[in-house]
């Protein structure tokens, strides 16, 4: 099994502000479409909450401290390690977030799948600090701003040295 922590990261490592997503690049949400299709995505409760509702052809783990906490459709862990371990038939399970799980999950996870956003915007949330020590950059695609994304950006993946 492979875990791959999949993020879309603006300048200063801003992931959000109120519990949403403070940009809109179309070409990021089919890249996440495209990579989580057919696997298990981890997140958060605030994130689940965010997104509203359990994304098509994927299965939807929430992790929450709240032993009593039911989503339909979806499965409920207590902690990452639980969360991880009802994902033993996916070979590639994805972290999507929020911030205080990916803190938890960089230690563990053997790949990033980063879009960063090259913007600054007023965050009040951070991705971890990505330690080149610990992580290898082994893919990069940068592209400009146009109709459809307001902002230039690079899809950057990260293999765990």
């Amino acid at each position: 099994m492979k875990t791959t922590i999949i993020a879309a990261i603006a300048n200063d490592n801003a992931l959000g502000k109120d519990n949403q997503l403070i940009w809109h690049l179309s070409a990021d949400l089919k890249r996440f479409k495209k990579l989580t299709t057919g696997h298990h995505i981890i997140m958060g409760r605030k994130t689940f909450e965010s997104i509203g509702k359990p994304l098509p052809n994927r299965t939807t783990i929430i992790i929450t401290r709240n032993k009593s906490y039911k989503q339909k459709g979806c499965l409920i862990a207590n902690s990452l390690e639980s969360a991880l371990a009802m994902v033993k038939n996916d070979d590639s399970p994805f972290i999507i977030g929020g911030a205080q799980i990916y803190k938890e999950a960089i230690k563990i996870a053997d790949k990033l799948d980063i879009t960063f956003v090259h913007h600054s915007f007023e965050a009040d949330v951070f991705f971890p600090v990505i330690d080149k020590k610990i992580w290898k950059e082994t893919s990069r695609e940068s592209f400009d701003m146009d109709q459809k994304n307001k902002f230039n950006y690079s899809f950057v993946t990260f293999e765990k040295k």
